[in-house]
């Protein structure tokens, strides 16, 4: 029987009312896009590949995993700036830093955690001169991104006017698009980021764009710019399988 990938999900966000009743939290929204991607691998359920636990450092800056404890993190977005001097960020940067030391655990890093990936090997991270991308957005692939989503192109939800300037050295990138110039980034074994996120639903989509609408955000031609693409197709299933198998591979 194959023994279970320990997993640590690291929350760094709470999720608006109506997606937290849902899932509880981001550790349940990505449990279910992982569960979502072992099923498209072939499995039973997420549960029967990986053991995850949830670690929701945002709301509890102490609730880290020991590294020695797991063998793979996955860090989610979050509204705040991974580029913020603030401690518990800080803090995250400095634990992601040594996670990466450790070469035996595998990081997923998805938006925000993305971007602290990035930090954590000091790349610059910060405002993005233009602007959003938010809802459904093409993302143009590099072979080796091609290679691991196994498309020609990416279509995914996107929330973010912060970004990686840089792809770290060593690392692989996985793509761009017109506003983004990284958008992905890979180093085999060991760490695989996405600036986008696979595991908004329409509905998760809708109620973030809502609310920052509402609370001036997005002024009204943003928003009717970003509302008409919240239902588009997207492959969020596909990154999720993606995941999976840099988890088992």
């Amino acid at each position: 029987m194959r023994q279970r990938t320990r997993l640590a999900i690291l929350e760094c966000d709470t999720p608006l009312p109506e997606t937290g009743k849902q899932y509880g939290g981001y550790g349940g929204v990505f449990k279910a896009l992982l569960n979502a991607g072992a099923k498209a691998e072939g499995f039973a359920g997420v549960d029967e590949i990986l053991d995850i636990s949830m670690h929701q450092i945002e709301a509890n800056p102490d609730d880290y995993p020991e590294v020695n404890s797991v063998d793979a993190l996955l860090l989610t977005g979050s509204k705040h700036d991974s580029f913020a001097d603030t401690p518990w960020i800080n803090k995250l940067v400095d634990y992601v830093a040594h996670a990466l030391d450790q070469k035996r655990i595998r990081i997923i890093g998805v938006c925000f955690g993305h971007q602290i990936v990035a930090r954590a090997l000091g790349v610059k991270v910060g405002r993005n001169a233009d602007g959003w991308e938010a809802a459904v957005n093409g993302v143009d692939l590099t072979p080796k991104g091609k290679e691991l989503f196994r498309l020609d192109k990416l279509r995914i939800h996107q929330m973010h006017r912060d970004i990686a300037f840089h792809c770290p050295e060593g690392f692989e990138p996985l793509g761009s698009s017109p506003v983004c110039s990284v958008q992905g980034t890979y180093s085999p074994g060991h760490v695989i980021t996405i600036q986008g996120h696979p595991e908004f639903t329409s509905n998760i989509m809708k109620e973030i764009v809502e609310t920052r609408h509402a609370t001036g955000i997005f002024n009204d031609e943003a928003y009717k710019e970003h509302v008409k693409k919240i239902e588009l197709p997207h492959d969020g299933v596909i990154v999720a399988s993606a995941f999976i198998r840099f988890l088992l591979e």
